[in-house]
């Protein structure tokens, strides 16, 4: 898809399943179970869908996925599936490689979005993209430095300790237009400063949701993930949010839901709900 002077695609990196009721919190199993069927674990399947962003110039990712670093133990619990989508696998169809990604816009620093920022290479852990610069919010650096006792599980420190000691890493305060016509959305009710990517451009606006709108079925206010460091904060920030995407008729991008990967949204009898799908 062209916006403005970007070609913007999306590129699958895997899948992997994590608890059904921790992804909905307080809305009951037999709701969401009818959009997220479980395994006999309670897991349902997610996606790990990120950004490729192009201008002939730059090459720049929004997310990067899990990665290959995990512990077969965690491979298990997680229900690791790259075999079928790679982060790598997926830069190859545009003719790239890792060597080429000039920039990474990392939404926030939890394990699934964040993983593949390194890679374990002759025992040692290293950047992936060693010519990237990645851009990461000053505030949540520090909640990835210094994680809550509910939180910690969602931050492993090989994922970007690496990028620091590079020298690769810039941290950025607040919102602001990191490149013409892609801005960052700064939201606070998952985890301390996720920043959102909102590209614009040609009347179009695209909506890059990461995890204040993980699925489809996340698009009701109270479909909130057990997740959240703060739901009730999650909720306004939707309410805000989701409202001006409706208004500009922005097409949004569902990182984790496995079929859906971009919809346009409508007011439903209970709030907003898809109105057109679509393909990035």
């Amino acid at each position: 898809m062209v916006i403005g002077s970007y070609e913007v695609s999306t590129l699958e990196t895997g899948r992997f399943a994590l608890d059904g009721g921790a992804m909905f919190g307080i809305i009951p199993k037999p709701i969401w179970s009818k959009f997220h069927p479980a395994d006999e674990r309670n897991r349902i399947e997610l996606a790990m869908r990120v950004l490729l962003i192009r201008d002939g110039k730059r090459n720049i990712l929004v997310d990067v996925g899990i990665g290959t670093k995990l512990p077969p133990k965690l491979v298990g619990i997680y229900r690791v599936e790259l075999e079928k989508f790679s982060l790598e696998s997926s830069l190859w169809r545009f003719n790239l490689q890792k060597g080429d990604i000039t920039d990474v816009i990392v939404t926030h620093l939890h394990f699934d979005h964040a993983g593949g920022l390194t890679e374990m290479r002759d025992g040692v852990i290293i950047p992936t993209f060693p010519a990237a610069t990645h851009y990461v919010q000053k505030a949540h650096w520090q909640r990835a430095m210094n994680p809550t006792d509910k939180d910690r599980g969602s931050f492993m420190r090989d994922d970007y300790l690496p990028i620091h000691d590079a020298g690769r890493l810039e941290l950025l305060d607040g919102e602001s237009e990191i490149f013409p016509g892609i801005d960052l959305v700064i939201v606070n009710g998952h985890t301390d400063a996720q920043q959102l990517v909102r590209i614009t451009g040609n009347e179009k606006t695209l909506l890059y949701c990461c995890d204040l709108v993980p699925t489809v079925g996340h698009l009701p206010y109270p479909y909130v993930m057990a997740y959240d460091l703060r739901p009730l904060v999650t909720i306004e920030e939707k309410k805000r949010i989701l409202g001006q995407a409706y208004e500009e008729k922005a097409i949004l991008i569902f990182e984790h839901d496995p079929v859906v990967e971009a919809a346009t949204i409508k007011l439903g009898e209970k709030g907003f709900v898809i109105d057109e799908k679509v393909a990035i």
